[in-house]
């Protein structure tokens, strides 16, 4: 079954996954060919097909989509011109992006996007139809779409008739006899039609005049009979309730083409409605509160006393005159409305309402979260809404750029930009309300900074106790000053790096066997003074008194590792004691449902039920024809944050290109390989004492070779071809890093110095992204270097490029590329930044974030610490044209030896 997934750029992309097997249906043959061809062409074929069955939530989507622009397009009051649409109003744009499904590129829907796509639907369609079909678009349809067929402009007129109680509406047929001078239509009564048909003896023309009214009448029991009266061609004078019924067949009416114009004021109608206010009361809000309910009868924003509401439901008609105004009554829904939300409130009195309750109420899910039923009569005829309590809150969750709350100032040494201070004020905020919150913000954002800002305005705070007299429901130990952070091992050196560089104020505990021994790592006692412990997914299980300790905050980076529910480490995280919860996640989370209930599950325990509740709500809501999942984002949107690094508000903002250091740790193969080889060295230097400059020379390079070989993969050392990716710590952070380039839908540039490890880093990545990538190295053909990098700039071309430094470094233009990954280093700054510039040259219109890996202990982080530093030794290290081997060759032996030795407590 095809797909269709938005790209980073904005565009659609039609595509099968990659497990799927090829459709043989035609009418999956007709989108895929009609998509081929061009993405607009393909949204018409959506819009046109018949049935929706065999269709993805995807599909669908974008099928609703282009139909409610076909709609509007029919609805026009000419047919023989092809004129630009009206954009979509920004809260139709808003409400088509609150429905949207689960999709891959979920994250890049907004408005921008959407109006792009309309535009270039509708742009597409103008030039079908002005160049193809003499600007006819009736020919059009009829052509390629007859069951859209639109027919002649006939237009049905309903007005008020204020002179007659008893018949207060008219309704007149007519048509457009001309265009004006100002290019509007000029409508007759349908009678005249017949009359001047007739004179003209163009029986043709009058029959496809009314072929429009003749469609109607076979659906609609109005027009059968308006037409076999031939009522039709005279005014008549209506009740209440014979213009209701006409109003409500109108978009059938206009489906069959014909124009259909009502009073304003039915466009700005107001309807009585059951209105609900959940957390008016000024309370302590949390995740363990309990919130005010009140339900209350109005018309608008105007409270009915309850005589009024009977007066209403007295009436017979299903449009009533009530206090000068027409409003529409459905006498039995606007009963059952007022009798569900009654029973709620009954409920609410003796068992209270959660908070997580209450925001499910809120968005549009049953507070109890069982399998959806169709209850769009009872959210038709009824308004819940915030009271003014909580809406402040939500508010505050919502639009966080309103929050003032105080910033770490000078214990901080960095600069905060903008939407950093905004990311760092928006978890302060939930936090204090001990609610969960995740940090989504794009690959190179600063999540980690933002995080480091908070942990700083949380020194002094000491736990607080819950709304109940307890500490937080997530917890019933003993309070502890510090916050928890859990993380991949990969990227311990990175916050450790991080925090001693921004925040040295916080006191920093690492629970990890690189840092500490076995019996510091079990003493809780070592964490008590602390602000700050770290440690990783793997830990957590063996360290019991992780799980026993009360912390402040409880810090997840890459919460990916708990997707997965039902593994023994997620159970394990989300059984740890904490205040508040933050999720950290530069992957899309909204995309798959499962990932999401789990890692909700961990921020608000409760808000999207049970495992098993949430599961039959989703599939009860699949079922359904219209807004399936807009109620579960309303639900789940206040406790996200996510910064792209596209918003056009985020741009202005940011460097043209960002470089990190991707620490990497050896792992335990790795390591032994390493040390051997720094004895094997030093053994070798002693033998060599008195030998000429030359073969001296010649070890070294050979063993800082293997130094970087060995750090790369044992496998390039050995040279045994198994290159095992659980033995490289490397390769276990190149895996993070493409998973989540993968999950952004980015492409990456990965540049290495050896030529046997481009096919290597290759296949690795092929796993990865799910389909193969390009290589460039010594061995290209120079004609197929521009076929490679064209492909490479395709949109829908290869997601990553692998190349090495001396054949790809210079000459080419990869601006597609949002990431480059250095993953083995040149220690020549000029030579790394020539290749990062592959990437970021003139004409790039995308932020680039450059990693470049560093395996801490060893040469490759002392060298890395000097050139960051931009120290004397390092000048005369890397500042020689022959780069940092030629002239680490010319160091003592004592020197070299300090300069290559593992740190082992640096390593894992």
């Amino acid at each position: 079954m095809h797909q269709l997934s938005i790209r980073p750029s904005g565009n659609l992309h039609y595509h099968a996954p990659e497990t799927s097997e090829p459709s043989k249906s035609s009418k999956s043959s007709a989108i895929s060919q009609a998509f081929g061809d061009d993405t607009p062409a393909g949204l018409f074929q959506l819009a046109i097909t018949r049935s929706a069955s065999g269709l993805d939530s995807s599909q669908r989507y974008w099928r609703k989509f282009a139909q409610d622009y076909l709609n509007l397009r029919c609805r026009q009051p000419s047919t023989t011109y092809c004129e630009p649409l009206p954009s979509p109003t920004p809260y139709e744009m808003e409400d088509w992006v609150i429905e949207a499904p689960p999709m891959q590129g979920a994250e890049y829907l907004n408005e921008t996007v959407l109006l792009q796509v309309w535009q270039s639907l509708d742009d597409w369609l103008c030039r079908q139809v002005n160049r193809d079909y003499k600007r006819q678009l009736a020919d059009f349809l009829q052509d390629r779409a007859p069951h859209w067929h639109q027919i002649g402009r006939v237009c049905f007129h309903l007005a008020e008739n204020k002179q007659d109680p008893e018949y207060p509406f008219a309704f007149m047929a007519t048509y457009a006899a001309q265009v004006g001078e100002d290019g509007q239509p000029r409508f007759a009564p349908l009678a005249k039609a017949l009359k001047q048909y007739a004179s003209d003896n163009d029986r043709d023309a009058l029959i496809h005049l009314l072929s429009p009214i003749d469609l109607a009448a076979k659906q609609s029991p109005t027009v059968k009979d308006l037409l076999n009266s031939e009522d039709i061609y005279h005014p008549l004078a209506w009740t209440a309730n014979e213009a209701y019924q006409f109003i409500q067949e109108v978009p059938l009416y206009e489906s069959c083409g014909i124009i259909v114009r009502l009073p304003n004021w039915w466009k700005s109608r107001v309807s009585p409605q059951v209105s609900v206010t959940i957390g008016q009361n000024k309370t302590a809000l949390g995740t363990d509160s309990l919130l005010d309910f009140s339900v209350q009868t109005a018309l608008g924003d105007k409270v009915l006393s309850p005589k009024e509401w009977q007066q209403l439901l007295a009436s017979e008609d299903a449009l009533v005159l009530f206090k000068g105004q027409w409003v529409e009554v459905n006498q039995a829904k606007l009963q059952q409305t007022l009798d569900h939300w009654k029973s709620v409130e009954q409920q609410v009195a003796q068992e209270g309402i959660s908070f997580a309750e209450g925001m499910r109420v809120l968005a549009g899910v049953p507070k109890e979260l069982r399998e959806a039923q169709d209850q769009s009569s009872v959210q038709q005829w009824s308004f819940v809404h915030a009271g003014k309590s909580l809406k402040a809150t939500l508010e505050h969750m919502r639009a966080p750029e309103n929050i003032n709350k105080r910033l770490p100032g000078k214990a901080l040494k960095a600069t905060l930009r903008p939407y950093q201070k905004i990311g760092v004020n928006w978890l302060a905020h939930l936090s204090e309300l001990g609610l969960g919150a995740c940090l989504a913000d794009d690959m190179g954002l600063g999540k980690t900074i933002q995080v480091i800002a908070l942990l700083l305005t949380r020194k002094k705070i000491t736990p607080k106790k819950s709304t109940s007299g307890n500490v937080s429901s997530l917890n019933t130990a003993s309070p502890n000053t510090a916050s928890l952070l859990v993380l991949p091992a990969s990227l311990i050196n990175n916050w450790q790096s991080e925090v001693e560089k921004f925040a040295p104020s916080l006191k920093l505990h690492i629970v990890h066997p690189a840092f500490i021994s076995s019996k510091d790592m079990s003493n809780p006692e070592l964490a008590k003074d602390k602000h700050l412990v770290i440690t990783t997914y793997g830990m957590v299980s063996r360290q019991e008194w992780l799980q026993n300790e009360q912390w402040q905050l409880l810090i997840l980076d890459e919460a990916q590792a708990i997707k997965n529910p039902g593994t023994k480490q997620t159970r394990t995280i989300k059984r740890l004691k904490a205040q508040a919860r933050i999720a950290l996640t530069g992957t899309p989370i909204e995309n798959r449902l499962s990932d999401l209930w789990s890692l909700f599950d961990f921020l608000s325990p409760g808000l999207l039920g049970s495992a098993t509740a949430f599961k039959a709500y989703i599939k009860s809501r699949e079922k359904l024809d219209t807004d399936q999942y807009g109620p579960l984002r309303k639900l789940i949107s206040p406790y996200i944050l996510r910064r792209l690094k596209s918003d056009k508000s985020l741009i202005a903002d940011l460097p043209d290109k960002t470089e990190v250091q991707a620490f990497c740790s050896l792992s335990k193969r790795q390591a032994v390989l390493y040390e051997k080889s720094v004895v094997e060295l030093q053994k070798a230097l002693d033998k060599k004492q008195g030998d000429n400059d030359i073969q001296r020379r010649g070890l070294v390079l050979s063993y800082l070779l293997r130094f970087k070989q060995i750090c790369n993969h044992p496998s390039q050392w050995l040279g045994d071809g198994e290159y095992k990716p659980e033995a490289s710590g490397k390769f276990a952070r190149l895996a993070e890093l493409a998973e989540e380039i993968a999950a952004r839908q980015e492409k990456v540039l990965i540049f290495t110095q050896f030529k046997e490890m481009t096919q290597v880093l290759a296949d690795f990545l092929a796993d990865i992204f799910g389909r193969p990538g390009l290589v460039l190295n010594g061995s290209t053909p120079v004609k197929q270097r521009k076929v490679y990098v064209d492909d490479f700039q395709r949109e829908e071309g290869p997601p990553f490029f692998v190349l090495s430094i001396k054949a790809g470094g210079t000459g080419l233009n990869l601006t597609a590329a949002s990431h480059v990954i250095h993953f083995d280093r040149w220690w020549n700054p000029a030579v790394e930044n020539q290749a990062t510039d592959r990437a970021y040259r003139i004409g790039q219109k995308r932020n680039v974030l450059v990693h470049k890996f560093v395996c801490t202990g060893t040469v490759e982080e002392k060298i890395d610490t000097m050139i960051s530093a931009k120290s004397a030794l390092a000048e005369s290290i890397i500042g020689t044209q022959s780069g940092a081997e030629q002239s680490l060759t010319e160091m003592s032996d004592d020197a070299l030896i300090r300069m290559v030795s593992l740190e082992l407590n640096q390593i894992t």
